[in-house]
């Protein structure tokens, strides 16, 4: 069987780095929104900048449900990571595809990044080199983390809460 996984959380929560472990523990291949972001804003294929947050998850999200559909058809697994999957994605796709499909959101509470938000500075960048930062506030954090877990409730989807430590159990 194969399976789509949609990894989604706010910035800084892992999930490049859960989609890496995934990686290396299931060989599955593994798509960056971020990735195809830059790829379209360097090559110009869009006038859109990496801080125009909401106008990008427009633009991307339909660009992968359709590579996720291919996968779906092919028979393919991969794994989509990135803050640009919307909350409301299934809409997306029918029945046949979504039972293929696999979604998690990490969530960090307040409690976690008020204790550890040092830490979660210091590993910004264990996977993917962060060339700029300075938007990264704990304030932030706390608030897009809270926004998630409430969108996550009203969607009844799954999510990954990250509380006392950092410890992300995902398996197949």
């Amino acid at each position: 069987m194969h399976m789509i996984i949609l990894i989604a959380g706010a910035s800084h929560t892992g999930k490049t780095l859960l989609a890496q472990n995934l990686l290396e523990t299931y060989h599955y291949p593994y798509l960056s929104i971020d990735h195809l972001k830059m790829g379209l804003i360097r090559s110009g294929q869009t006038a859109l900048t990496p801080e125009d947050d909401a106008q990008l998850a427009a633009y991307l999200w339909p660009i992968v449900a359709e590579i996720v559909k291919t996968a779906v058809e092919n028979r393919q697994n991969l794994i989509v990571e990135g803050a640009y999957i919307p909350f409301d994605w299934k809409d997306s796709f029918d029945a046949a595809y979504r039972k293929e499909i696999r979604y998690c959101c990490l969530i960090m509470t307040r409690n976690y990044l008020q204790a550890h938000f040092a830490d979660v500075q210091r590993y910004a960048g264990a996977i993917e080199h962060r060339q700029e930062d300075s938007g990264c506030t704990l304030t932030a954090l706390i608030a897009e983390n809270e926004e998630n877990l409430r969108q996550c409730r009203q969607y009844g989807h799954p999510y990954l809460l990250i509380d006392k430590n950092y410890q992300v159990d995902f398996s197949l």
